[in-house]
């Protein structure tokens, strides 16, 4: 039986960019890192509930997916106020909105609304708002 999702893993072609991306506009808190030698290869990320394994691309690892790819995931994640203060986020970084906000629904069915954005390195990522009521 499933109880949910642990992590998500993310290729990127910078993983000090990406990682200050969503530290910087996410408010993502750096967890543990996987540096073998020295060297970072896999630093674990967590913002809010959501815990984001960030892959250097050509690391070197073979516990990855079979073609990891930059720029290849879409994401939603939970917002936790409206959508409002999560497009005013983004503009105080400068971050362009792909889409949105635009009615969506939550997993369990929940009306919401959602903005969409692009990490740096291509990934889509959707801010989620449940509607309040």
């Amino acid at each position: 039986m499933i109880l949910g999702i642990d992590h998500v893993a993310i290729t990127v072609a910078d993983l000090e960019e990406a990682c200050a991306f969503y530290r910087d506009v996410l408010g993502a808190r750096h967890v543990m890192e996987h540096a073998p030698e020295g060297k970072v290869l896999v630093r674990q990320i967590a913002a809010g509930g959501a815990l984001f394994s960030i892959h250097q691309a050509g690391n070197g690892l073979s516990l990855v997916a079979r073609q990891p790819t930059v720029g290849a995931a879409d994401i939603c994640m939970r917002w936790g106020g409206s959508i409002e203060s999560a497009v005013a986020l983004l503009q105080e970084h400068g971050v362009a909105i792909v889409e949105g906000p635009v009615p969506r629904r939550t997993a369990d069915g929940a009306p919401s609304r959602s903005v969409y954005i692009r990490d740096p390195d291509g990934n889509l990522l959707e801010l989620m708002a449940a509607n309040p009521g």
